[in-house]
């Protein structure tokens, strides 16, 4: 849990480069305690860590995450745009095997 909490937390940091580590370990991790502050983290100003929050959110795959994934999508720039739909499909395919 203090691991978890640490890295949550990291994503807040001023330094981009410990946002975006902070996202690729929540997705290793991949607790569904992670998927909010996730999806707070899809709106930083750095393009790069919005990228891999949305990696980490596919990775993840709680539903949760398929609205602001979604929005996020309309907003994004192209490289973005692509981890997004990837997200979203594994997201699908995560629920669909649920079923």
């Amino acid at each position: 849990m203090a691991r978890l909490n640490h890295f949550i937390a990291m994503l807040t940091d001023e330094d981009p480069s410990n946002r975006w580590k902070a996202a690729e370990v929540l997705a290793r991790l991949q607790d569904e305690r992670s998927v909010d502050p996730l999806i707070q983290a899809l709106s930083d100003d750095d393009w790069r860590v919005r990228q891999k929050v949305a990696w980490a959110l596919g990775m993840v795959g709680d539903s949760r995450a398929l609205v602001p994934l979604r929005h996020a999508l309309l907003h994004e720039r192209e490289g973005v745009k692509e981890i997004i739909e990837e997200a979203i499909d594994r997201i699908k395919g995560t629920l669909t095997s649920l079923y």
